[in-house]
């Protein structure tokens, strides 16, 4: 089974009022300023995965600001995994900063089945991802219903691009030490914190996390994969393509083309994911 654990879709109504939403949430407007920006429908991601061989796509929310947008959004995601229970998992686009309401549209998601948690995406959403006092109540929700939590990162150095963010490997890392019970999956390779788990007490911290490769090609050349399942072991990672930004396909074939073992490429491109969102595997 093949999972595309990082991908994204919208109403249709988000594309065609594009311009007027710019106004109304910052994620929504660092990210779909540019017309060229791309937005994908759920009927147009079922075609892709079809297209390149993917069972299951995990859907996740972009890190939504405001809570009214957000909701529209929550509901698009629920409907299409009702509609399409064996193809899509939903990942619920959740603010911390929005405090009892967080907790109330997080319970309303899972109580029609969302998967997770995410994607956070603490700059534009308004909030520090060291600000504990306002995330462990939505952590501890997450934690008591096993839902796995996907956080953008960033690397500290090399190019800007719309979204980066400053969720570095540090950062991340304090997360990570205040909620060590809570699955994490660090969207983007962690903006590198796989290269500190060389460090002994960076390793022990890593037990609930994993690594997605979403957005790859626009980050790293395709030696990542080889380097990070060296660093942190075949189990940590999860194939994650970002679509629409990258075409899935594309991701596929760096990961074979890698020289893993069959066993080693199956963990990556699915089985790992089946575990972490509770498909078995």
């Amino acid at each position: 089974m093949i999972i595309d654990s990082h991908t994204h879709i919208f109403p249709e109504k988000f594309r065609t009022e594009r311009t007027s939403l710019l106004h109304y949430d910052r994620t929504f407007k660092e990210l779909f300023s540019k017309p060229s920006s791309k937005m994908a429908t759920a009927d147009e991601l079922l075609s892709v995965m079809d297209d390149s061989g993917i069972q299951v796509s995990v859907i996740a929310g972009v890190g939504w600001e405001n809570l009214e947008i957000a909701r529209e959004a929550n509901e698009n995601i629920l409907d299409v995994c009702s509609r399409y229970p064996n193809r899509f998992i939903g990942l619920a686009g959740i603010n911390p900063a929005w405090g009892d309401s967080a907790i109330k549209e997080l319970l309303r998601c899972i109580d029609s089945g969302i998967g997770g948690v995410g994607e956070f995406h603490p700059g534009p959403q308004g909030f520090q991802l060291d600000d504990f006092d306002t995330l462990t109540p939505l952590v501890d929700v997450a934690v008591s219903h096993n839902l796995p939590i996907l956080i953008h990162s960033s690397e500290p150095v090399g190019h800007l691009y719309p979204g980066k963010g400053e969720v570095t490997p540090e950062v991340l890392l304090r997360f990570i030490s205040q909620f060590p019970a809570a699955q994490i999956i660090c969207a983007h390779w962690g903006g590198g914190l796989p290269f500190y788990s060389l460090m002994p007490e960076v390793q022990q911290l890593l037990k609930n996390v994993y690594f997605d490769s979403a957005a790859s090609p626009f980050l790293y050349d395709r030696n990542i994969f080889r380097v990070v399942e060296s660093l942190v072991g075949p189990e940590k990672l999860l194939f994650a393509s970002d679509y629409p930004l990258i075409r899935p396909s594309q991701l596929i074939d760096q990961i074979t083309e890698c020289g893993f073992s069959h066993s080693v490429q199956e963990l990556i491109l699915g089985r790992n994911a089946a575990r972490v969102f509770g498909l078995g595997g």
